[in-house]
């Protein structure tokens, strides 16, 4: 016969994992709570009147969905989003184009001082942003004095300071660096150099970090605040955020509209969201190539 004390350690295991797993799921849904309270919120001020706005009210008794139109129109949210848009598709081109080449050279070709150059990059990192605010402010006006294209005011200002990523070198060169030799030596049998293994194999099987960089800098160009103020004065290269930005300004105590204004501006970062969000998450997970 089994003892007693032996049967009752497989159902004293099942209790602590279950236990251990209702604790987890308790946190995790905890956090997702708090974390969705302030958008919940946010969404529900943009659809009440301004008198129950003001009121504090978390719910309105009558949704006022010509708040997002007044918004829209008040605010002239159409220039802006225009301006983003051709912003963050020239930014993302620029910053894809030169992290690739950068990231291969550095996983995947060998020449002198790479890896002093990759290190010298890397301690770049330890930087705040905020430091570089002002050096990066006066070579943009520096460039437009002495260059052919202007700069301040412009697209050049607001894009091709962002086009060098360190953080998307770091992450495509630590993918690139894990691509099996073989492939290449395999590549140059059939007569391939870099370029055509760096088409056709390289990028086919990145996909993973490359998503992750696309969704990362689209939603840091978007929501680009304080480097656009810095470098236009005028409505005509201006983004979303500084558009949004003035509008609660002028909006003053239209908290509704204001709120309106918000869920506009965040529209296309929830939309690009809800379409890769799976493959960002599995992305993010994914630390190799599959076997």
């Amino acid at each position: 016969m089994v003892p007693a004390n032996a049967r009752q350690a497989p159902l004293r295991y099942k209790v602590q994992r279950w236990l251990l797993r209702g604790l987890l799921y308790g946190v995790l849904i905890a956090g997702a709570v708090i974390a969705l309270i302030p958008f919940v919120w946010m969404v529900s001020v943009s659809l009440m009147s301004l008198g129950e706005a003001i009121s504090g009210k978390f719910f309105p008794s009558t949704l006022h969905w010509e708040n997002y139109i007044v918004a829209w129109r008040e605010a002239d949210f159409s220039e802006y989003f225009i301006n983003t848009i051709q912003i963050t598709a020239i930014t993302l081109s620029g910053e894809l184009l030169f992290s690739i080449l950068a990231a291969y050279a550095f996983a995947r070709m060998r020449f002198p001082g790479r890896d002093l150059i990759f290190g010298i990059l890397l301690s770049t990192m330890m930087i705040p942003g905020m430091v570089l605010v002002i050096p990066n402010f006066l070579t943009v006006t520096w460039l437009g004095r002495v260059g052919p294209i202007k700069w301040v005011n412009n697209w050049p200002a607001l894009t091709i300071p962002f086009m060098g990523s360190v953080f998307s070198i770091f992450l495509l060169r630590q993918f690139f660096a894990q691509i099996p030799d073989d492939l290449f030596d395999a590549a140059q049998i059939d007569g391939a150099g870099h370029w055509q293994f760096l088409w056709y194999v390289v990028l086919p099987l990145a996909k993973a970090p490359i998503l992750v960089i696309t969704v990362l800098s689209f939603i840091g160009t978007w929501n680009a605040l304080a480097w656009p103020l810095l470098v236009t004065n005028s409505p005509e290269w201006r983004p979303i955020a500084v558009g949004l930005y003035q509008f609660v300004d002028e909006a003053g105590a239209e908290m509704n509209l204001q709120m309106a204004g918000a869920v506009i501006s965040v529209i296309p970062i929830l939309i690009l969201y809800f379409l890769t969000q799976k493959q960002f998450t599995e992305s993010i997970a994914r630390s190799g190539l599959k076997g």
